[in-house]
């Protein structure tokens, strides 16, 4: 009905760009007024806001994504950040003397970073030092230290302690691999006299489980007040630390070493419960890991060049990996370098191994 009441408005034939247009139609006896306004157009800059755009650029470089250094290492352009202001950041690695320890040692230190490396023979840690030291932005320390019992990672703690008011990182990489058993029999009796006639004893197990899984923990927790302390000293900023386990962990296969392949397995779980437990109470530490597959060390090569270094031969790896070839040092450098500086990253586990789980699959 109110349609029919209400005369048809003419259609106007020009709007002023700032002046209102008041209609005033009748209905009935009363007038109702309303306006209609022609929005104004405001034309912007595409150069209002340069400075604002030149910052945002800076954010994304690499040497800001992945910054390791401490207070002075960027030009005062840069935006403010936790490792720009930090006087110096400083990171404890176990097991830093050769192997993936070696290569996130090299990736922290030769970009700014004050590190401690930790392992039980002296000499390997001072080699490492002398060699890889000098002439770099960073730092590389050796430290003594056997980090098996409860009692020499208290006192791991106290030595650093005693050098540092922090640490920002942590990388847990000591580790040991375990005996090999034979699973191609097709058998009951043959594939029970192997698996425990034959098979790895207890007591090896539980040095596999001591190394791999249980300083994981105990190391962890034994630095936390340090971590938490790095943490403090900067908004924006979390306490890292970060486990290196194994896509042993993560396969179906036991790659005919059951106690180190369950061991890995625990580890990589336990670094999930350790990450959930630490955001839970509040504290401002992220803990992840990495599971690397095939790299050159130690343990998979057999032994160290006069440099600390492994070698893996290329051609072994052809057609059993979709890399067809072992890690590099700089696959590893630069996933250490991701992990440690992501501050949106908690409680994941970070894949390095040219495919090898693609191919074997996971449990």
């Amino acid at each position: 009905m109110l349609r029919r009441l209400i005369p048809a408005l003419p259609r106007p034939t020009h709007l002023p760009s700032c002046r209102p247009v008041i209609y005033k139609p009748f209905l009935g006896s009363s007038t109702v007024p309303f306006s209609t306004t022609q929005p104004q157009f405001q034309p912007t800059s595409k150069t209002k806001h340069p400075k604002m755009a030149s910052e945002s650029n800076t954010n994304f470089k690499l040497e800001n994504l992945f910054n390791v250094k401490g207070k002075g290492s960027k030009p005062p352009s840069y935006p403010t950040t936790k490792l720009t202001t930090n006087p110096t950041t400083v990171a404890l690695i176990t097991g830093g003397g050769s192997g993936i320890g070696l290569m996130a040692t090299q990736a922290l230190a030769t970009n700014g970073a004050k590190v401690y490396i930790t392992g039980r023979t002296e000499e390997k840690l001072t080699q490492v030092a002398s060699l890889y030291s000098p002439n770099i932005p960073g730092e590389i320390i050796p430290l003594v230290s056997d980090i098996t019992s409860k009692e020499s990672i208290s006192k791991l703690v106290s030595d650093l302690s005693s050098r540092e008011s922090h640490l920002d990182i942590l990388i847990n990489n000591a580790g040991i691999s375990s005996s090999t058993d034979d699973t191609s029999p097709n058998s009951a009796g043959e594939l029970q006299k192997t698996l425990f006639d034959d098979a790895t004893p207890f007591s090896e197990w539980e040095d596999v489980y001591r190394t791999n899984v249980m300083q994981l923990y105990f190391t962890t927790t034994a630095f936390l007040p340090l971590l938490q302390k790095a943490a403090e000293r900067e908004r924006g900023w979390s306490g890292t630390v970060l486990n290196i386990t194994s896509i042993s962990g993560i396969v179906k296969v036991s790659q005919h070493h059951f106690a180190y392949n369950a061991s890995k397995a625990a580890a990589i779980h336990l670094t999930k419960m350790l990450a959930h437990e630490v955001a839970e109470s509040g504290l401002r530490i992220r803990v992840n890991n990495i599971a690397p597959g095939v790299f050159p060390s130690e343990m998979t090569a057999g032994e160290s060049d006069e440099a600390q270094k492994s070698s893996l031969a290329k051609s072994k790896y052809e057609g059993k990996v979709p890399a067809d070839r072992p890690g590099k040092d700089e696959d590893m450098a630069s996933a250490v370098l991701f992990a440690v500086t992501n501050q949106y990253l908690n409680g994941q586990t970070v894949v390095v191994d040219g495919g090898y789980v693609l191919r074997a699959g996971t449990v």
